[in-house]
């Protein structure tokens, strides 16, 4: 996949890593939908990216992907305006931590739906046309959880295992039409999550006992996935297919 040549569709694109991915594609030239919950970020971003490109094709809906409904209209849209995604990067997500036997099971509920279930219905109602075209990349944001899962974050890694163990299993059943489905891994990075993950106040001494925990020293950043997605978009990784790639300095090893 030539990048400048590519339609890509963003989910969770607001802000963090989404925001991240939209730039960096948006240097590149690729055609860009982004999707989230909040309009008012989504059109700042398109602002932003249009002076990075003033060429550059970009679409915004806001939209809770949780909803079937909304799903649907959004590939209602796409089929209307004859627009076909051949890069898909499953990236909204939430977090919540606590102990397992106090779970929140409407929070739980929440973050399932978010991690787990949208990632599902977006995939299966953009399928067709990338089925029809026989190409295609399928990005699904997971986490060093589901690789490496921590106390206290026992349903954020269990939604981020599904989304690997989901990965590996598309990338089987759609490798006769050539579309490549693949996982990223990342490390936390200093976002406002970093205190809610690490489970204890964000004060330096905190966070370097976090980071001696990451052999390469450091903490991630956005830049760092968006690298490894280009990559994995892109006509290099053409034999790629079915892999958790974790982007965190050493963590998981």
């Amino acid at each position: 996949m030539k990048l400048d040549r590519s339609t890509a569709l963003i989910t969770g694109a607001s802000a963090g890593l989404g925001s991240e991915f939209a730039r960096q594609l948006a240097r590149r030239s690729a055609a860009l939908i982004l999707v989230a919950r909040r309009l008012e970020r989504l059109e700042e971003l398109r602002d932003e990216l249009m002076r990075i490109n003033p060429a550059l094709k970009v679409h915004i809906h806001a939209i809770d992907l949780s909803k079937h409904k909304s799903v649907t209209q959004l590939c209602d849209w796409l089929a209307a305006e004859a627009i076909v995604p051949d890069l898909l990067i499953n990236n909204a997500g939430v977090g919540d931590r606590g102990p397992f036997a106090t779970s929140d099971f409407g929070r739980v509920n929440d973050m399932m739906q978010v991690n787990v279930v949208s990632l599902a219905l977006v995939t299966r109602k953009l399928l067709p046309p990338m089925i029809e075209a026989k190409r295609g990349a399928i990005l699904n944001v997971s986490s060093t959880a589901a690789l490496r899962p921590r106390p206290g974050l026992t349903w954020y890694n269990a939604s981020k295992g599904a989304a690997s163990l989901a990965s590996k299993s598309l990338a089987l059943e759609l490798a006769p039409w050539k579309i490549r489905v693949n996982a990223l891994c990342p490390v936390m990075g200093a976002t406002g999550l970093l205190e809610h993950f690490m489970g204890v106040l964000d004060t330096p001494e905190n966070r370097d006992r976090f980071i001696a925990t990451i052999p390469l020293g450091r903490l991630s950043e956005a830049s760092d996935i968006a690298a490894a997605a280009l990559f994995l978009a892109s006509d290099e990784a053409a034999f790629i297919t079915g892999v958790d790639l974790p982007v965190d300095g050493g963590r998981t090893a």
